[in-house]
């Protein structure tokens, strides 16, 4: 299929930089990370060498960058750009070599010396055939956990749909015609079959997702809510679970898409806003941080006279007091509407006005505390406390799915960058402050417990919903109406419960020599680096047993030059050591 000399084109993928075009992905504080040096698991340990490093051809990173160091890309007036966390200083005359060796990369591989990334996709994809069926695509695509429907793939779905339509059979893509298709997402695409998101390997994880879910499901304890009449009109049999990582990775489970009321899980929400607007200075001029030791709904301040923190409902009503200070409740509404639509991904956040009116007609405990606040002096000068207490209503009415939320908890996980849009929502002190009290304060007078025996930052409401960050991997959201004398989920409880039991997602499972649990963010175990001369394939595999023979996977990575042009070769382990 491609005949070139071994030499030459070691020679070429140690000295070049593929170059792309990065459009349409981000990550974390301005994108995803574009290193292409992990292994390709899928692949056959008995492919000839030759073929390994085509596999290997995207190892490389698009600029250089020290070990440790992070390499992000961000857009600079239309073009994406690569840059690094802590850039390395570069004199003119490396940029002059640098610019010389990229276009010479790219003269051959106009000429079919080197591959393309879009090459090494199809070949991946292809496995030897002359033509890939859609189908096929994007069944590979959906085991990557990418949706077609993702905002970043537009333009390749987009593109797919009228080559489809122009070609003779509707259903097949020869190399040329799926080039076309992908190149305008080549890098998110690559990331993704590489198996480089935080989640390599997603269908195994997926899986183990919906045991969770179904182990579940089996409990009956627990009563829907019905001191707001619209909340009892919810079934007790309707269980959702929907997660989406910090790379933009989807599963859902279960009534996912049944629209239901925030409710409570709206307060760190407009804690986030009034913290990114304000900042926490501010903002904890009016409210504490400590948890309160009470029912969130009581007649109660600190010494201060202060709300114990924003996830009571003292604290909420004084947090909605701090946005947009000064508006109507309708600029208030829109501006609040618009923050959440943004973290969502754009994805379904709508309003329940029958829930809202059930809440006010039935609110005499929060106008209790609302004329307590007042007398304490605890709004801004100015406030107007019955017209607060309207938009604190509002709030704890709008509407979302299982899916849209956990793309609000993935924004948070994601350091307010959301995943799937790459638009940074919120700023990294919001997230920060918000995070902190969602672990002490989010669960009610449960929130020491969740903190103990689930160690990550949640926050539950009275219409079943538990909002649950996991930072730095994903957001999940567990929608269940049936509640236990706390408020929270029976079956969200449960889930988290098992979840971090299964997973070291416990804040602590990172501690040292602890934990035994399955780590899903790393792919074949765990990673040990050798250094070896050049040598063939059959070689390097008999040094290796030398070695360990427990380290039996090989791809040659983190690739760099040197004097003896020495490779490092990451081993990935077939099985637990001891």
């Amino acid at each position: 299929m491609l005949q070139f000399r071994f030499s030459a084109v070691l020679k070429e993928l140690f000295q070049s930089n593929l170059k792309r075009p990065l459009t349409g992905i981000t990550r974390n504080k301005t994108s995803l990370p574009i290193h292409y040096c992990s292994s390709n698991a899928s692949l056959d340990v008995q492919v000839s060498f030759k073929l390994k490093l085509l596999h290997a051809g995207v190892h490389r990173p698009l600029l250089c960058a020290t070990p440790g160091t992070r390499t992000y890309c961000t857009k600079t007036e239309g073009a994406a750009i690569p840059v690094t966390e802590s850039p390395i200083p570069v004199t003119d005359q490396e940029k002059k070599d640098e610019t010389a060796k990229e276009a010479a990369a790219e003269k051959r591989r106009k000429a079919g010396i080197l591959p393309s990334l879009e090459d090494l996709l199809f070949y991946t994809i292809a496995e030897g055939q002359e033509k890939i069926p859609v189908h096929k695509f994007l069944t590979a695509l959906k085991a990557t956990g990418l949706r077609t429907g993702d905002p970043r793939l537009k333009e390749c779905m987009d593109t797919l749909k009228v080559t489809l339509k122009n070609t003779s059979d509707g259903v097949m893509l020869d190399r040329d015609l799926f080039k076309k298709c992908v190149q305008s997402n080549i890098v998110l695409l690559t990331q993704a079959f590489r198996k480089k998101f935080v989640i390599p390997d997603f269908q195994s994880f997926s899986s183990h997702i919906d045991e969770l879910y179904e182990s579940a499901k089996n409990l009956t304890e627990g009563q829907v809510a019905d001191y707001i009449p619209q909340l009892a009109k919810f079934s007790p049999d309707l269980w959702a679970v929907s997660l989406c990582t910090v790379d933009g990775q989807r599963h859902t489970v279960g009534d996912t898409k049944v629209p239901f009321c925030l409710q409570s899980c709206v307060k760190p929400l407009k804690y986030a806003i009034a913290v990114h607007d304000h900042g926490t200075e501010y903002v904890h001029r009016f409210i504490g941080k400590e948890p309160s030791g009470l029912r969130f709904n009581k007649l109660f301040l600190d010494e201060d006279d202060k709300p114990h923190n924003p996830m009571v409902n003292a604290g909420a009503i004084v947090c909605t007091s701090l946005i947009k200070q000064g508006a109507s409740n309708a600029e208030k509404f829109d501006y609040v509407m618009n923050f959440l639509n943004k973290m969502a991904g754009n994805e379904y956040v709508g309003f329940s006005n029958a829930t809202f009116q059930s809440e006010r007609e039935s609110g005499d405990r929060n106008f209790a505390i609302g004329y307590y606040l007042k007398e304490k002096k605890c709004f801004p000068e100015g406030t107007d406390m019955t017209s607060i207490l309207d938009f604190y209503f509002q709030l704890c009415s709008i509407e979302v799915t299982c899916e849209s939320a956990s793309v609000m908890a993935a924004t948070l996980a994601n350091g307010g960058f959301c995943p799937i849009t790459g638009e940074r929502v919120l700023s990294p002190e919001a997230v920060r402050d918000t995070l902190s009290l969602m672990h002490s304060c989010g669960m009610y007078d449960f929130s020491g417990q969740f903190a103990f025996h689930v160690g990550l930052p949640a926050k539950s409401g009275v219409a079943g919903g538990i909002l649950l960050v996991v930072p730095n991997v994903m957001g999940i959201m567990c929608w269940s109406p049936p509640l236990d004398k706390l408020g929270n989920s029976v079956r969200g409880i449960q889930f988290c419960t098992d979840l971090v039991s299964l997973f070291n997602f416990h804040n602590y499972d990172n501690l040292r020599h602890f934990a035994k649990k399955h780590d899903p963010r790393r792919e074949g175990g765990d990673q040990r680096q050798f250094t070896f001369g050049p040598m063939d394939y059959e070689s390097l595999q008999q040094e290796l047993a030398l070695k360990d023979s427990l380290w039996k996977k090989v791809v040659p990575t983190d690739c760099h030059e040197d004097s003896s042009t020495t490779v490092v070769y990451r081993m990935e382990s077939v099985g637990e050591r001891n």
